[in-house]
């Protein structure tokens, strides 16, 4: 039989491509991260000639605009004044890059030039290794830092790689930020609606809820000896090991929905869950919470109720930092409370 008569095997022409494929992968992430520490070294030497000319007025922007047209004559574009002070803040922002520690080879430039602009440095470690982890694109970080995503975390994550294991404060959330459904601000949606939606939006609506978490059931049907219970949405999380169950209110929590939720997470451990999965998560996901019932309700000392708020839009800064202050009042414990975990916000 001649080699053009032969049977074509695909499983062997797929796994050269993929050998190329990753190869080309590969070399992408090499020279991007050779480049990334490249403008390092380039912002750490402006600012390193800089101080040597500190007794010179103006001598740093004269300097920039000099390196600048010496590069494009040589190398192109790329190195424009603008682009050369990014490399000079990039430096300053991360001093310490080259002890290792901060320089991660998933990302690119453009995630650092976002990261960069982050005032915190807690939160510009945080977006830096979760950007990496995740898996990220530059759009995605843009919205997350945009949407205090590490503001709104319930409680920042530990930095020591020797923590514990990953608590609920750590991933969950308050408030959501739901703005790439659509929705309008007013409440006219139902909670059918806003369910529906979130179904359709499922990807973006993962990524809102953090790491971890995937998907397993829409109306949850829980069925007891005289009654049927439906759950709006059922996730697995599997970095805590457990469900997460989630009811969708499109008014203010109220006492009747934190029972109902109690009630939900008690059933499903008893039907659902599993031996080796931790205690079911109840969150409820409302448009709005009483302070009142927060504080005195169930919600104050079970470890595994949370209620949050949802926003249909990106809140601006100031409003951001006055759902996280009214957070913060009620996780200051009062006198004679046992310690644990303060679930609910607002």
């Amino acid at each position: 039989m001649s080699a053009l008569s032969m049977p074509s095997d695909d499983a062997f022409f797929r796994s050269v491509r993929d050998i190329l494929t990753e190869a080309r992968r590969k070399t992408a992430v090499s020279i991007n991260s050779v480049m990334v520490e490249a403008y390092w070294r380039i912002g750490r030497r402006i600012v390193e000639q800089e101080q040597s000319g500190a007794s010179r007025a103006g001598y740093g922007q004269e300097l920039i605009k000099e390196l600048s047209r010496r590069l494009g004559d040589e190398f192109g574009k790329g190195f424009s004044v603008a682009n050369l002070k990014n490399f000079r803040q990039f430096y300053l922002t991360f001093p310490d890059f080259q002890k290792g520690y901060t320089l991660r080879s998933e990302l690119g430039w453009s995630h650092y030039r976002l990261i960069m602009r982050v005032d915190d440095e807690d939160a510009r470690s945080y977006y830096v290794n979760e950007a990496a982890e995740q898996g990220w694109t530059t759009r995605q970080l843009e919205r997350n830092i945009r949407s205090g995503w590490h503001q709104r975390l319930l409680k920042a994550p530990e930095q020591s790689a020797a923590a514990a294991a990953v608590q609920p404060e750590a991933i969950l959330k308050d408030p959501y930020v739901l703005e790439f459904l659509g929705l309008p601000e007013n409440r006219s949606t139902k909670e059918r609606q806003l369910e529906a939606a979130l179904i359709e939006n499922l990807q973006e609506f993962l990524l809102e809820l953090g790491k971890g978490f995937s998907f397993v059931a829409r109306q949850f049907r829980l069925s007891s000896e005289t009654a049927h219970f439906y759950i709006d949405l059922v996730f697995y999380n599997y970095l805590l090991k457990c469900f997460v169950l989630i009811d969708l209110k499109m008014e203010k929590l109220t006492h009747q929905d934190i029972g109902q939720m109690d009630m939900y997470v008690r059933m499903f451990d008893d039907l659902k869950r599993g031996t080796d999965d931790n205690p079911t998560l109840g969150i409820i996901l409302c448009a709005d919470k009483d302070e009142t019932i927060v504080r005195y309700s169930v919600l104050s000392e079970n470890a595994n109720l949370f209620a949050a708020k949802y926003l249909s839009v990106l809140p601006s800064e100031e409003q951001l930092a006055r759902e996280i202050e009214a957070r913060h009042v009620l996780d200051v414990p009062e006198e004679g409370v046992g310690e644990g975990f303060t679930q609910s916000i607002d």
